[in-house]
């Protein structure tokens, strides 16, 4: 940005300058009238009452270009204003602008064409000035100048902070709202994150025990009303999970989420499997409770094994294994052995992206491969810190 362009003035703001240069001339105008009227000056009558006035007016006129061309306005009425009295304050003003662009070199210039003009202004106005004076003349002009630069530097200066802090808040402007989007992206990642995990793992059992119905024709009248109902109930979850996932986005900011699930709840995962005809066991030696991010990670490992197993091995056996302590790590594995059914739903991919995610934010590990035997292991190492640690951290 060129700090050197002085903002734009309004045409109330460019009034007021101006006739505050032209109360300053009207003093000095009237104070050469004074020493006229004395009989101090010689033969400069008509040029005081007509002269005078139409130079001041050209330089009062030409302070509105002062802006475009600063220096050579500010050297232009400077040495005009040698000719009148009139004009003192437009020369002020002149030299007051050029200084707020804090430019040693042109206020010197300028500073020295004034002192030096000031000297001739006797050739148009024939005032006796007693002996000894010279000092005196050259100390007013050049007092009056230093006011004026010292003035116009300190508006520059105070128009360079301005500048600086709406440049700032600018700034600042874009961050938050680079931020805001930063924090809704993070925030629709999420909630995507949550409804892949809640609707998967209720729609894969939903999607298996439908198609066992579609394809087992040997099925009695009970087992059909067993896998009806739990097609039903089943997709009430679904709807229910759904909804308190959604409930999250119209809540106030204040509002707390609903409760999150950990460890404890995998039995419900594992009770769940067995209604919908999974054959699922459970090895759990985990010992304490892990912290929150760290229980809820296991149960979505745990949730999204039983997923992709249900989906992609239906009939295969599926072993969950839980095993860690505090102060070490928790490990949680899924299991399933090779399918025992033909037909296969696609895969996405989109569920094991989400779950690397999840263990990464957590600080652990995830792996997941096919084995010997034509099946597949997911496993996950999570970091386990003690509560102090955890509390320091």
């Amino acid at each position: 940005m060129n700090t050197d362009v002085a903002p734009p003035l309004g045409w109330w703001q460019q009034t007021c300058r101006l006739a505050a240069a032209t109360a300053v001339g009207t003093a000095a105008w009237l104070s050469m009238g004074v020493l006229l009227s004395r009989g101090e000056g010689d033969g400069a009558g008509s040029w005081f009452l007509v002269g005078d006035p139409l130079v001041a007016l050209g330089c009062l006129a030409a302070l509105l270009w002062r802006r475009r061309f600063p220096l050579a306005v500010a050297v232009t009425v400077v040495i005009a204003s040698a000719a009148s009295a009139l004009a003192t304050g437009a020369a002020l003003m002149a030299l007051c602008s050029v200084s707020t662009r804090r430019r040693p070199v042109e206020i010197g210039v300028v500073v020295v064409v004034y002192v030096t003009a000031s000297q001739f202004t006797e050739g148009f106005y024939s005032v006796q000035s007693p002996p000894g004076t010279i000092w005196f003349q050259l100390a007013l002009p050049a007092l009056t100048a230093g006011i004026a630069v010292a003035v116009g530097t300190a508006i520059g200066a105070r128009r360079v902070e301005v500048r600086s802090l709406r440049d700032r808040a600018e700034s600042a402007e874009r961050e938050q709202t680079a931020r805001a989007a930063q924090t809704r992206a993070l925030e629709r990642n999420r909630i995507a994150r949550e409804m892949h995990d809640v609707l998967a793992h209720r729609i894969s059992l939903v999607a298996m025990q439908a198609g066992v119905l579609d394809h087992r024709r040997d099925l009695g009248a009970e087992e059909s009303r067993v896998l009806v109902r739990g097609i039903a109930e089943g997709s009430h979850q679904a709807l229910e999970e759904l909804r308190d996932v959604l409930g999250v986005l119209r809540a106030d900011p204040g509002h707390p989420e609903p409760p999150q699930p950990s460890l404890d709840r995998i039995p419900d995962l594992v009770a769940d499997a067995h209604a919908s005809g999974l054959d699922v066991t459970l090895a759990d030696a985990v010992t304490g409770t892990p912290p929150d991010v760290v229980g809820r990670t296991g149960y979505r490992v745990v949730q999204e094994g039983l997923t992709n197993a249900a989906k992609h091995a239906p009939g295969a056996h599926i072993r969950i294994t839980l095993d860690g302590t505090v102060g070490g790590t928790l490990e949680v594995g899924v299991r399933n052995g090779p399918a025992t059914a033909s037909v296969r739903p696609p895969a996405s991919g989109f569920g094991l992206l989400g779950l690397a995610e999840r263990v990464d934010l957590a600080g652990g590990e995830l792996s997941h491969h096919p084995t010997a035997d034509d099946g597949y292991a997911l496993t996950a190492r999570l970091p386990w810190p003690r509560p102090g640690h955890e509390r320091r951290a």
